[in-house]
């Protein structure tokens, strides 16, 4: 396998980041669609697994491993059959943002288009998931759609501090994983580049915006009302708003800003002292 050393890594994700800044609404939305619905269908993979687990088993560690391996196929899709993923995009126009590739309003705009289209998508499988009768069999609640309610309220239950942090550790680790299947050169580089940490953030238990945008109304969805902490007002507020939030931050910050500092702000000051010095 062949793969590119950071530094190059961090040019490449600068110029991908001023392409994504400067593409229309128009041209964002179906890729958009597209990354919501990959990460859904990886949600469904990972409930899917999780309610087939009875008894202790159902809490263990090897359930969750084996939920948390099963997700990784959203990103894998995403990187390798093409899509725009709200969270990747917060690390790649921020990197071009610093770079001054990529105006404040064209960051916005991006982020903004890239997050409703992913939530379309989200929400295209999560009516297929209802309708298609994952949720009940025979008028009863069915193992998914009990592993979905009890999902929406492990995810409901954290204050809004706890859901920020979380939000934080989520992208931290997805964006390096996009960092990394960048630098990758085949697509087994950038299978393995994705899976280890998503893996590593499903497992540990952090929140990513997308894939609430699937386990939460659907866990709405399947609970019908008998659990009062879900309802979509209180998914909105007490989740989707910091866990977001937390994700811009894990993302823009703790991989965009920081490895802008590091591969990319020296180069640029060097740059600027000859130009300077050619000028005097």
């Amino acid at each position: 396998m062949s793969f590119l050393a950071p530094n190059e890594i961090a040019k490449s994700a600068s110029n991908l980041g001023e392409k994504k800044g400067k593409m229309s609404v128009a041209k964002i939305s179906l890729p958009g669609i597209l990354a919501g619905a990959y990460i859904a269908f990886a949600a469904v993979a990972c409930l899917t697994i999780g309610s087939g687990w009875v008894g202790d088993w159902a809490a263990s560690g090897l359930n969750k491993a084996a939920g948390a391996a099963a997700f990784t196929v959203g990103l894998i899709l995403v990187v390798v059959a093409g899509a725009e993923l709200f969270t990747g995009n917060n690390m790649y126009v921020a990197i071009s943002f610093l770079e001054r590739r990529t105006t404040l309003p064209q960051l916005l705009r991006n982020w903004i288009a890239v997050f409703i289209a992913n939530f379309i998508g989200a929400l295209i499988i999560v009516a297929i998931v209802y309708w298609g009768g994952f949720l009940f069999q025979n008028g009863e609640l069915s193992a998914f759609g009990a592993k979905a309610v009890a999902t929406a309220q492990t995810k409901m239950s954290y204050d809004w501090g706890a859901a920020f942090l979380r939000g934080i550790g989520c992208n931290w680790l997805v964006c390096l994983a996009v960092w990394m299947s960048l630098g990758a050169q085949d697509i087994i580089g950038k299978i393995f580049a994705c899976f280890f940490p998503i893996f590593t953030f499903v497992l540990c238990g952090f929140e990513h915006s997308v894939a609430n945008m699937f386990f939460i109304p659907t866990g709405i969805l399947a609970a019908q009302g008998s659990v009062d902490i879900l309802t979509f007002g209180n998914f909105f507020t007490a989740n989707l708003i910091p866990v977001t939030l937390g994700n811009i931050v894990g993302g823009a910050i703790f991989v965009g800003m920081f490895y802008y500092f590091t591969y990319l702000h020296a180069g640029r000051k060097a740059d600027k002292s000859k130009s300077d010095s050619a000028a005097a």
